[in-house]
């Protein structure tokens, strides 16, 4: 697997993609609790993330933003929540991101990062200029929508306001505290009646659950700071989720 510095190369280069300039990708200057974070990114291979893997060939091609920042509970990570109206994942909690654009670039380039500090603007707001990019993870699949997604991962270095800035699209945008994430108490098992099974996060009043979920749980596994928990306790889905 090509890591993220050798793909993008490493650079001190932070300015804002959003705006067309450089995609930059860079760990230089991160906070020392990142690091687990960041070196995990650059080793990790796509099996080790999901069992589901893009097609050779087709799909979306897509990139979320994975922005962790620190709050007055410590780290935590920015999350929004998808309008109940939307055909597609509808009222689920999710990752900033979305397509990517001909503006973005090559998908095997600094497209993905491009895309992700875009639609991150674009939903919640954000400031990417804000943002210091420092990995990227290898392309995940979404099966029921087709998409091809990147995670891109952020250090919110200047945080800014965010909020819905479309509620037709966004019904809330929100952070939750990595200690909540962490936290046995708020982690359960999802059962969708299709028989799919996976890790989720009840937090901030909401079930964290699907894609998400999984990418934040293979996180928080690989980057050393996954509590044990009780997978045995289950939340049923309905056909609708």
């Amino acid at each position: 697997m090509t890591s993220a510095r050798e793909q993008y190369g490493e650079t001190t280069d932070t300015r804002s993609a959003a705006a067309g300039r450089e995609a930059a990708v860079t760990t230089r200057g991160l906070p020392e609790w990142l690091g687990p974070v960041a070196r995990a990114a650059a080793t990790v291979e796509p099996r080790q993330l999901s069992r589901f893997l893009p097609p050779e060939h087709g799909g979306r091609q897509s990139a979320v933003l994975i922005l962790f920042g620190h709050g007055t509970r410590g780290p935590e990570l920015l999350l929004m929540e998808r309008a109940g109206t939307l055909r597609s994942h509808a009222g689920q909690p999710s990752f900033p991101g979305g397509s990517l654009d001909p503006q973005d670039g090559d998908p095997e380039g600094p497209g993905p990062v491009r895309a992700a500090l875009r639609e991150a603007q674009e939903e919640t707001g954000l400031d990417p200029s804000g943002v210091q990019v420092f990995g990227v993870l290898p392309r995940l699949y979404i099966p029921v929508s087709g998409f091809v997604v990147t995670p891109v991962l952020g250090w919110w270095r200047v945080p800014s306001p965010v909020g819905a800035v479309d509620q037709g699209e966004t019904a809330r945008v929100f952070t939750v505290p990595v200690a909540d994430l962490t936290d046995p108490a708020h982690r359960v098992t999802t059962r969708h009646p299709s028989g799919h099974v996976g890790p989720a996060f009840l937090v901030e009043n909401a079930l964290v659950w699907g894609f998400t979920a999984g990418v934040i749980d293979r996180i928080l596994h690989y980057a050393g700071w996954e509590i044990p928990w009780d997978r045995d306790k289950q939340v049923p889905l309905d056909w609708r989720s």
